[in-house]
């Protein structure tokens, strides 16, 4: 009987290389007792640190066997180890072992793989970063996460992709990972103590989360799906979970009536708009056209919307981002960007480090463009037409606030600024310098991340606009 010490839980080299050298033994799986860090071992076995075989062949094995195995091994199942090898053993006899479904073993190692990328999933979606200011004005950020298995060496690259400018750090009970904004360290594990309590950021994320919560979807079992309650007391929006839960009719009621609000009468809206159109000679400035645009009649779009919405942010702004049109609680507002979508943009703008108060924001058109449903407006993407009126008053801003710079977020801002013969699929995340010497860089709207119903999809597709918006980034300190 041979005991096989490893020093780690979950390295697959270190398991792979000791694996190699039983083999070259032909040490039956049987005859093996594998002890993780600090396990007790066989106490009848020879007590063995790994022997690292890397230079004499023992055979081949398939590459989903090295795929597979380098998940595996990550789970807290202490047996993960000797069922590896003993699927190893049975590979150097037959190849295609791993295609047998019903065999317990390889069924074992399906469920083992699944268990672990589900909680490797969970992390990406559950850490919640708190600031951590030293002395000397220095921002740091640290998390702290449970996982059920030992994920955070596999899950730690997505946090570097994603936060790449911040120096983070996560803390787990078995292993800690440490982010300087250049390399990667990893040390021992800690305690939920070492990780502030609160920060400034909490109010934000549950203020986020509040406005997000949708009653009508409320179901227990989806809840536990996709926030599990093991994870609550880590996250700074959950304690607002049970009284939504509780108020959740009231809740939903109340979403209605904000989300699909009935227009005020045409009649209350500035008796019916009887300012008459006006040219581009008559606006000499950004105020006059945000005045002006009240009496537009370009499109048929003004009769049924609230009211314009025209853009904001400062005049003398280097960036201008472009979106597609207002929604129901921009029509309401007569704000660009303060609903779901804006949530989503503010968020992201915040995460790269762009502030929302430098940059002027917009719609490439000024109306929301809606079929009534009922109490509920739904949205309807405008025309060729429509687009085309609306670019009178998108030219004017663009006139007006001379950026250096334009992001189009959507289809409809990619040909509205470019013409309709580019595609978003073409342009984006790319910088486009048009004959006029105006620069276009296109990336998709905000409310696309918000359809998406695939959580690793959408979350794929998140990260891929935040890495857009850290290209502005990098553009606008260029312009400096």
């Amino acid at each position: 009987m041979r005991s096989i010490h490893l020093s780690s839980l979950n390295d697959f080299a270190e398991w792979r290389a000791a694996a190699r050298g039983l083999l070259l033994e032909a040490m039956a799986p049987e005859d093996v007792v594998w002890v993780e860090p600090n396990g007790a071992g066989d106490l009848f076995g020879a007590e063995e640190s790994p022997v690292l075989v890397t230079g004499r062949k023992v055979g081949t094995v398939p590459e989903k066997f090295l795929e597979l195995g380098e998940a595996a091994i990550c789970h807290s199942d202490p047996e993960r180890f000797a069922l590896l090898y003993r699927l190893l053993w049975r590979l150097m006899k037959d190849r295609t072992l791993l295609q047998a479904r019903s065999d317990p073993d390889v069924g074992r190692l399906d469920r083992l793989v699944s268990a672990v990328r589900r909680d490797a999933h969970k992390m990406t979606a559950f850490v919640r970063f708190k600031s951590i200011v030293d002395d000397s004005g220095l921002e740091r950020f640290a998390a702290w996460f449970e996982p059920e298995h030992y994920v955070l060496e596999r899950v730690t690259p997505f946090f570097v992709r994603r936060f790449t400018g911040m120096m983070w750090a996560i803390i787990t009970p078995y292993r800690s990972a440490y982010w300087n904004g250049e390399t990667v360290e990893f040390g021992p594990g800690g305690e939920k103590a070492d990780v502030p309590a609160e920060d400034a950021m909490e109010p934000v994320w549950r203020s986020y989360f509040a406005s997000i919560f949708n009653p009508a979807r409320l179901k227990v079992a989806m809840m536990k799906s996709e926030m599990p309650v093991k994870y609550w007391r880590n996250l700074p929006e959950a304690e607002l979970i049970p009284s939504l839960i509780r108020g959740a009719r009231e809740a939903e009621e109340a979403m209605i009536e904000r989300q699909a609000s009935i227009p005020p009468s045409r009649h209350l809206r500035k008796m019916e708009r009887l300012a008459p159109a006006v040219s581009g000679e008559e606006i000499g400035t950004v105020d006059a056209a945000r005045q002006a645009i009240d009496g537009c009649k370009r499109c048929a779009l003004y009769e049924n919307a609230t009211q314009p919405v025209f853009g904001e942010g400062p005049e003398t702004a280097e960036v201008m981002f472009v979106g597609e049109q207002p929604g129901d609680q921009e029509d309401l507002a007569g704000k660009p960007f303060v609903g779901p979508a804006g949530q989503v943009f503010d968020a992201a703008l915040r995460l790269v480090g762009i502030e929302r108060e430098r940059v002027y924001v917009t719609n490439a058109v000024k109306h929301f463009k809606f079929v009534p449903r009922g109490r509920k407006r739904l949205h309807q993407r405008p025309n060729a037409g429509e687009v085309q009126a609306c670019k009178f008053w998108l030219g004017l801003e663009r006139e007006f606030i001379k950026p250096e710079l334009v992001v189009a977020m959507g289809a409809m801002a990619v040909s509205s600024l470019m013409g309709s013969r580019v595609t978003l699929g073409l342009a984006r995340s790319k910088l486009t310098v048009l004959a006029d010497g105006a620069r276009i860089f296109a990336t998709v709207h905000p409310s696309y991340l918000l359809r998406i119903p695939d959580r690793q999809l959408a979350a794929a597709e998140q990260e891929r606009f935040e890495d857009d918006l850290r290209e502005v980034k990098r553009l606008m300190e260029e312009m400096k």
